[in-house]
Order: structure tokens, then C-alpha cells, then sequence
């Protein structure tokens, strides 16, 4: 097995001078001038590869005698996608052919495909993923793990890499089976992408927050690449989850392998899953954003792809989907996964069992699971930077190299333009369950929003509602000025403009603050009274350290809605519980003022 670092500059001039590293030493190696500036090579062949290698690049952070260089390695299918991405992070890259020639001191790569043999200079080869999980194809006679076996890591006999990086010792010793004589170029420093998610995980609220989850639960649905992917065998369980979810209780995001987006584009493959998006699936892009979701998630649905065991190394609670073929390994990690996870059914309700998944786990089984595919847990850019600069004959720049925690997602979150209420009415208590409307469950009554839903929706809702504008600050601010000055509703303008608009609808709401809504009937529910009716809703109780939430109030028009429906004529004041997405809230009815009648929407 090769020494750990520090290997000392002498030893990696001995390493290039003896050949041992698989290619003829150049001139430009030996100490000069310059001896102190080293440029570091990253080498691409897709936009997988490229993440990786992104999470792995602060080991040089601040120093400036290493300066990075990117190039894109031909042969890849998925090369055109990998060449925009560089495009977007901003790298600056270096053409292939003048990439062979030379002129730089390290490379970096974290995919051994492609000719990585004609770059001169020592390479430190990343793993792909989380681990080896997966049968290099074309070998489903024999358990040959793709990123170990021999055929991909040597080239004429010879090495490839002067480091092969790995995650966990088992990674180590399955590599040493097949190829000792690459076992002893490698090295277990642990898994960069992994110390960045557990690194993020005190930003969770916030990710959740910017998702826009709320009080929900929000699943992940993890697809790999291929036949036998989750994708690839049930193209419309995106679309299930979003249609047969209430959407008050649950969120949906996809997190798909970076070649389905590049194989299909954005575009494309929101067509694929249509209605999905429109119903509020999230789709995470495939850098950065896959492992946010996957922080801020409260359950997984996998297929046999490895980016499950990030789930489980955070303790989710993981659901699998993958029915068995011949590309999942099974002695490796995610089959042991797989095997203790709970089973998706295509047959049962999907609520009850992604309940019943969250419910039989228990804390520290994925924490122990993961272990299995993750060591040096923490230590990875640290461990991983010893190797690099004893490669590049250079001390480690001083100070800490701690994992960069995940930005918060910005992934576009649409919601329905439209949703169908199915209301329980029971006395004073309502309990409110909603799907979109394109492709939910029939019967309950339409909820459409002013501004928002489309004519049809509108003509076909029972309930409509607006919501009034947040104050804004700047430029938007002085916007919202010059709009105010044109027109502008108040709440029982709006109110009865909406009924004598839209005949079909019987009760038109202005949602004025998250816990307070005002609303006309199309038919009075008291005698000589006041038209209006003011809805106060409380925050769901903060019981055992959980936190305050605040259910959507259009939900709760729902709610009232229907229970004046069922009581034509009731007596006000009234106190109703409601329960939205399982959360039991306490509503107030009351006669409407003139203050909330002028309130401006």
C-alpha cells in the first residue's frame, strides 16, 4: 500500500524519474526558477465528473502558487453538457491537444475513462459517486465494480493514477483483489461531496424554507442512469406522488442522475414528467442543488444509484424502488441498503407508506449503513490535500481546509394553478385534504387564485381567493408605487367584483396576512348583518421542540368554506378546528369590520 503523506518533494522526483507513475519525466518538472508555481489540471469527460472534482478543488483554496486548469476529455456522450458546465462555473480550460503537451505538475481527475494516459504529469483519480456499487457494464457474469476494475485503471499493464483516492478501507480492499499493483497507489481519504452535506446540516430550515416546505414532508425521488434506473422503469411515479399526495402534508423532488439532464435537457425532461412540475415537483439541478434537497428531505425514494447512501449517511429514512437487475453489486453497500429498506409497492396508497417508512425508522440505522461506504468522515479535504502537495513537492498551505457548506437552493418552485378541496365537516371540526387539480382526486370543490389560475379554472372554482402584495423595499418598492397609483382593490371591492365576475362561485376570500383572511358568501350566512366575515387562524401548536407552523390560509378557506356550506346560517362569533396536512389549527369566524373591508390587497 502506498506511504501516507507527507511523501516529501525528493520522492515525487523519484517517482516520475523511475517511470513508476506511467509516464516519461519532462523537462519542465525539475526544480527551476519557478520551482514555487505549480498548475494543477482538471480533467472532465462529463458534468458528473466536473461536480465532483468542484467539491475537491478548496484544497488548493488561497494558495497562490497552485493555479488551476480545466480540460475536457474527449470520447464522452455527455461532453457537449460537460463543456457548458465548465462555461458556467467559470473555469478557465485548456484545449485537449494543448493539454498532452504539457505544462502542468498535476492532474485531476475523477473518472478513469478516456485517455487520461496521454497527459503527462502525475493523477490523482476521485471516485465517480458514493462508492462502488455498480458492475462495470458488460460483466454481469462476475462482480467487477465499475471505477475498480483493472481494465478501467490500468493502461499496458501500468497504473494509471499516482493516487487513486478512495472513501472507505473496503474500497481499498476490494481494489487490492483485483490489482495490486494499483492498491499500492491508493490511498482512503474520504468522500469530499459527503463532508459538504454533513456540513450543511445546520442550514436544513433554511433549504426547507427556500424550497418553500413548510410544515411538510418533503420526499426526494432518486433516479440513476440507465435501464434500470427509477426513471426508466416508472417513468410516472413523479406524476403519482404529486397527484396522490395531499399537497398540504407532502413535497415532491426529483434528484436525477446528471446524465438524464444531459441527455434530455431541463426542457425536455419537465415535458417528460409533465404534469408533475406544473403540480409542484421540485427538480434539482445537478450540482449543488441534488444534495440540498437531499439535506432538507424527510424521506428518500431510491432506485440502486448510490446517491441513496447520502440520504442514509444523514439518517433518512430511505424507501427502495429497484425491483433487481444486473448492474447492482450484492455485497456492496447500497445493495446492503436496499436490503434493510423498506419496499415501494405500486399497489398500496403511497402516503401510507411513506408514513410507515418515516415511522419503523429508527435514529442511527442509516448512520450505520452509511459507515459501511464512508469513512474519514470530516477529514477528507484535509487528507485528500496532504496527498496533493506531496505529489506537487510543495508544503500544504497553512491553516484549516474545512468542507464548504451547500449555498441554499434556488430551484424555481411552482406551485398548482389550481387544487380540489376534499373537506370532512363534523360539528365544528374540519379537517381539509388538497391535490392539484390536474390529475387529483374527483369530487370536494375547486380552489382557484385571482391572478393566478386560468379563466377555466376560475369559472369552474367554488372558491376563489386573493392574496394581498407583500411590502417591498428599492426599486421594487417604487414599482408597487407607481402600480398603486393606477388601481388597486380593497377586500370588499375585490370580494364582490369576484362574485359578480365569475357566477360559478360561491365564496370569494382576500388572504391579508398568514393568519388573517376576509371573505364574502354568495349568499349572506346571517340575516341583516354585516357582509363580510373575518377568518383569524392561529399557528399550530409548538409542542416537544418542534417549530411554529402556519398553514397555508388559502387551506383553511377550504375549511370554512365548506362548513358554511353545511351551516347556511350560523350564529357568529364561532370557533373551528381545523386540521390542514395533519396539523390541527384553531379558527375564529367573526363579522367583518370596516377596518378589514378597507384593508388594500
Amino acid at each position: 500500500m502506498s506511504p501516507e503523506p507527507p511523501y516529501g518533494p525528493s520522492a515525487v522526483w523519484a517517482v516520475e524519474e523511475t517511470g513508476t507513475s506511467g509516464r516519461a519525466p519532462r523537462a519542465a518538472d525539475a526544480p527551476g526558477p519557478d520551482a514555487g508555481q505549480r498548475t494543477v489540471l482538471y480533467a472532465v469527460r462529463s458534468a458528473t465528473a466536473l461536480n465532483r472534482l468542484l467539491d475537491a478543488v478548496p484544497v488548493f483554496a488561497g494558495d497562490h502558487r497552485v493555479r488551476p486548469r480545466f480540460t475536457l476529455v474527449p470520447g464522452s456522450d455527455f461532453g457537449t453538457d460537460a463543456l457548458a458546465a465548465l462555461d458556467g462555473v467559470g473555469a478557465r480550460t485548456v484545449p485537449w491537444p494543448e493539454a498532452v503537451r504539457g505544462g502542468h505538475d498535476l492532474v485531476v481527475a475523477a473518472s478513469p475513462n478516456g485517455p487520461l494516459d496521454e497527459l503527462p504529469g502525475p493523477l490523482v483519480l476521485l471516485p465517480h459517486g458514493a462508492g462502488f456499487n455498480k458492475r462495470l457494464p458488460h460483466t454481469s457474469g462476475d462482480d467487477s465494480a465499475s471505477g475498480l476494475h483493472p481494465r478501467q485503471l490500468l493502461r499496458d499493464g501500468t497504473p494509471l493514477a499516482a493516487l487513486h483516492a478512495l472513501a472507505h478501507p473496503d474500497q481499498l480492499a476490494a481494489l487490492a483483489r483485483r490489482s495490486p499493483a494499483v492498491a499500492e497507489r491508493a490511498a482512503v481519504v474520504g468522500d469530499p461531496t459527503l463532508d459538504r452535506i454533513l456540513a450543511s446540516g445546520p442550514r436544513r430550515e433554511r433549504f426547507r424554507e427556500a424550497l418553500g416546505t413548510g410544515g411538510r414532508r418533503l420526499v426526494a425521488v432518486v433516479s440513476t442512469w440507465g435501464p434500470e434506473s427509477l426513471l426508466a422503469r416508472r417513468p410516472g411515479l413523479p406524476r403519482r406522488l404529486t397527484a396522490e399526495l395531499p399537497y398540504d402534508a407532502y413535497q415532491v423532488a426529483l434528484v436525477a442522475h446528471p446524465n438524464v439532464h444531459s441527455d434530455l435537457g431541463e426542457f425536455a425532461l419537465r415535458q417528460r414528467l409533465a404534469p408533475a412540475p406544473e403540480s409542484g415537483l421540485l427538480l434539482a439541478r445537478p450540482y449543488e442543488e441534488w444534495a440540498a434537497v437531499l439535506v432538507a428531505a424527510d424521506c428518500v425514494l431510491t432506485d440502486h444509484g448510490s446517491t441513496a447512501l447520502y440520504a442514509a449517511a444523514q439518517d433518512r429514512p430511505v424507501i427502495g424502488c429497484y425491483e433487481g437487475g444486473t448492474e447492482l453489486i450484492p455485497a456492496s453497500p447500497m445493495a446492503g441498503l436496499l436490503a434493510r429498506a423498506a419496499r415501494w409497492s405500486d399497489q398500496e396508497p403511497p402516503d401510507a407508506q411513506i408514513e410507515a417508512a418515516v415511522t419503523a425508522h429508527r435514529p442511527g440505522d442509516g448512520t450505520a449503513l452509511a459507515a459501511t461506504a464512508f469513512a474519514e468522515q470530516g477529514r477528507s479535504l484535509e487528507r485528500l490535500r496532504a496527498h496533493c502537495y506531496a505529489l506537487l513537492g510543495l508544503d500544504p498551505y497553512p491553516g484549516p481546509v474545512p468542507a464548504r457548506p451547500l449555498p441554499v437552493p434556488r430551484i424555481p418552485a411552482r406551485r398548482p394553478t389550481a387544487l380540489v378541496a376534499l373537506v370532512d365537516t363534523a360539528g365544528t371540526t374540519v379537517s381539509v385534504t388538497r391535490h392539484p387539480l390536474d390529475g387529483g382526486p374527483h369530487g370536494g370543490h375547486v380552489v382557484a387564485e385571482d391572478g393566478f389560475s386560468t379563466l377555466n379554472e376560475m369559472r369552474s372554482a367554488g372558491l376563489i381567493h386573493r392574496r394581498a402584495r407583500r411590502p417591498r423595499t428599492g426599486v421594487d418598492a417604487m414599482a408597487d408605487a407607481v402600480a398603486d397609483a393606477v388601481a388597486g382593490w380593497t377586500a370588499g371591492s375585490w370580494t364582490a367584483h369576484a362574485l359578480a365576475e365569475f357566477p360559478g362561485c360561491r365564496t370569494a376570500a382576500a388572504v391579508l396576512a398568514p393568519g388573517h383572511c376576509v371573505l364574502r358568501r354568495r349568499e349572506p350566512p346571517y340575516a341583516d348583518g354585516p357582509t363580510l366575515v373575518s377568518v383569524r387562524i392561529a399557528a399550530a401548536g409548538a409542542a416537544g421542540g418542534e417549530p411554529v407552523v402556519r398553514p397555508d390560509p388559502a387551506a383553511v378557506l377550504s375549511g370554512v368554506h365548506d362548513w358554511l356550506e353545511a351551516n347556511p346560517a350560523p350564529r357568529l362569533p364561532v370557533t373551528l378546528d381545523c386540521v390542514v396536512g395533519g396539523r390541527p389549527v384553531t379558527v375564529l369566524l367573526a363579522y367583518g369590520t370596516d377596518g378589514s373591508a378597507g384593508a388594500e390587497l
